[in-house]
């Protein structure tokens, strides 16, 4: 073992330094700062090297974590670049959004010994943002050219994921997707101080320019039929996503005002693009000079707080119907939040709101977690006579997302769903009942994790690589 290793004991968990919280109020610029090359293979130097890795074993993509930091620790970047991505799609996304905390960081030798993690996600995002700057991402240029063609549903990162492994393999790929620029959430979701957008461009430029064919402002079952993808290709991949936002009900639920959380987070996206967007011209979806409420406990919750923040609102909350240690956003996002001054309101729920036209509050009430449900989280309980109404000029449900009607939209009835409504597939092919037709991701999953959708991805590719190239086989027979 190289004599940079296992430098935990001496040297402590260090970060990227973090933008200043009032600095970084004012614009949509990722938090972090990047690693330097010494401080990057300091950090990588730490790593125990222990002979049974749990942060590749707990990452859905089974990443070779230890190879790569010891790569970085001895200073052979590139090779560590490339071992980084034979095993992930996208790296520099997963580097700056995977929950490290709940996976391959929380899951670290050396931080279950009480040393500190080794800072897993923002070396990985050194490496690629070093991989791009040097020239080193290699542009998809297939050995051999195969004639079978692959038509993939939705621009997310599980249908892109497929896409890039596909197209390196030499199969015809073409990407149709509703919205005008690829992406999925990584494009309109999830905000730029979290990921900024220009990195996820990179990766569809690099796609189109390896031959990738995009066929965006597509919504199938409205100006094309799922039925002509199914015909112009040997295989097709259902990668929609789950879009259908939850929502709640309760008297003053029709006010203006109010709104779901994917079309607040798609309007700032776009205006970061440069994009006219009336709703927020218009004050609409701009939470300028506004108190604010966003109702919801997850990342989506914490991405539109800490958006609102950066709009100029006059004050911005969280209600959460449990308490902090039972949320399922990152504790990390959280902490961003507040120190930006986010208010969370933990332990209420919303009962109605109020005004006449408009929202002009949220009426809620206190909460107090009772005994577990089956899952063994507490359940929230009502006390009664603690309702108050919160002040809010704008509120934003951001209440989790479930899988549109697919069968009846793409009328498709062969396409079976679970009683969610995400489509079922086989979790070894990602399969489904419809021949030729694969599925992956959310739609599948229900919402869930980036890394997740980019596993399923590949794993499909390699089902369908697998499948066309045996039905090739026995034709020529």
């Amino acid at each position: 073992m190289a004599q940079r290793m296992l430098k935990f004991v001496d040297l402590g968990r260090e970060m990227p330094q973090k933008r200043d919280a009032l600095a970084r109020r004012s614009d949509f610029d990722e938090v972090y700062r990047q690693y330097a090359a010494e401080k990057a293979a300091a950090q990588a130097s730490r790593c125990s090297q222990c002979g049974v890795p749990f942060c590749q074993t707990h990452c859905p993509l089974h990443n070779n974590i230890p190879d790569w930091l010891k790569l970085t620790a001895e200073g052979r970047l590139r090779e560590a670049y490339e071992l980084s991505q034979e095993t992930n799609t996208f790296p520099e996304i997963c580097g700056r959004i995977c929950p490290q905390d709940r996976l391959c960081e929380g899951n670290c030798v050396i931080e279950q010994a009480g040393h500190g993690t080794v800072t897993i996600g923002a070396i990985e995002k050194y490496l690629t943002d070093t991989a791009f700057e040097e020239g080193w991402v290699d542009a998809i240029r297939p050995v051999t050219e195969r004639p079978e063609s692959v038509g993939i549903i939705g621009a997310g990162p599980g249908g892109l994921a497929a896409a890039d492994r596909l197209r390196r393999q030499g199969f015809q790929v073409t990407v149709y997707d509703r919205y005008d620029r690829a992406g999925g959430l990584m494009t309109y979701g999830i905000p730029s101080f979290k990921l900024e957008k220009d990195v996820v461009m990179k990766r569809n430029a690099q796609l189109e320019d390896g031959g990738v064919e995009f066929a965006l402002n597509t919504d199938v079952g409205v100006n094309m039929s799922f039925d002509d993808i199914r015909e112009r290709h040997d295989a097709v991949i259902v990668a929609t996503g789950v879009y259908k936002s939850r929502d709640i009900g309760g008297p003053g639920a029709g006010l203006g005002g109010i709104h779901q959380a994917i079309d607040y987070l798609t309007a700032s996206n776009r205006v970061g693009f440069g994009d006219v967007v009336p709703e927020f011209e218009s004050g609409e979806l701009n939470a300028a000079g506004k108190d604010v409420v966003v109702i919801g406990g997850g990342d989506t919750a914490m991405d539109c707080v800490r958006t609102a923040v950066r709009q100029g609102a006059t004050s911005v909350k969280c209600l959460y119907r449990r308490d902090r240690a039972n949320m399922p956003g990152s504790q990390r996002e959280v902490a961003n939040a507040e120190e930006e001054g986010v208010e969370f309101v933990w332990r209420t729920a919303p009962k109605g709101f109020v005004g006449a036209d408009a929202v002009t509050g949220v009426r809620l009430i206190h909460m107090r977690l009772g005994a577990p449900d089956q899952t063994g989280r507490q359940t929230p309980e009502e006390i009664a006579g603690s309702e108050e109404t919160l002040k809010a000029d704008l509120v934003v449900k951001a209440l989790g997302f479930e899988a549109e009607p697919l069968p009846r939209l793409w009328g498709a009835a062969g396409l079976e769903v679970t009683r969610w409504g995400t489509v079922k597939a086989d979790f070894r092919t990602h399969a489904t009942a419809l021949p030729g037709v694969y599925a992956v991701g959310d739609i599948v999953r229900g919402a869930s994790l980036v890394v997740w959708a980019i596993r399923d991805g590949r794993e499909a590719a390699d089902a369908i690589a697998e499948a066309l190239r045996d039905a090739a086989a026995v034709a020529a027979e």
